[in-house]
């Protein structure tokens, strides 16, 4: 009984680690295709529409913390 617990426990470890490894593998991946399609779109010579309207938001919200602070 107590080499299966040792080796039920070894082998619990090694999977945690395993996923855990995998799951930060793919958010990575994840993370650095929308990095990319951010920089795409920005050097994009005609923007899109979803990008106008959030650099309105963020002149806005600059506009406003600028306002705030003189």
């Amino acid at each position: 009984m107590a080499e299966f617990s040792l080796f039920g426990l070894i082998g619990l470890c090694i999977g945690f680690l395993w996923g855990i490894g995998c799951s930060l593998a793919i958010l990575y991946s994840i993370y650095l295709g929308g990095y990319r399609r951010a920089v795409e779109d920005s050097l994009a010579e005609r923007k899109s529409k979803r990008w106008n309207e959030t650099l309105k938001k963020i002149v806005a919200r600059r506009a406003a913390e600028a306002a705030e602070t003189k």
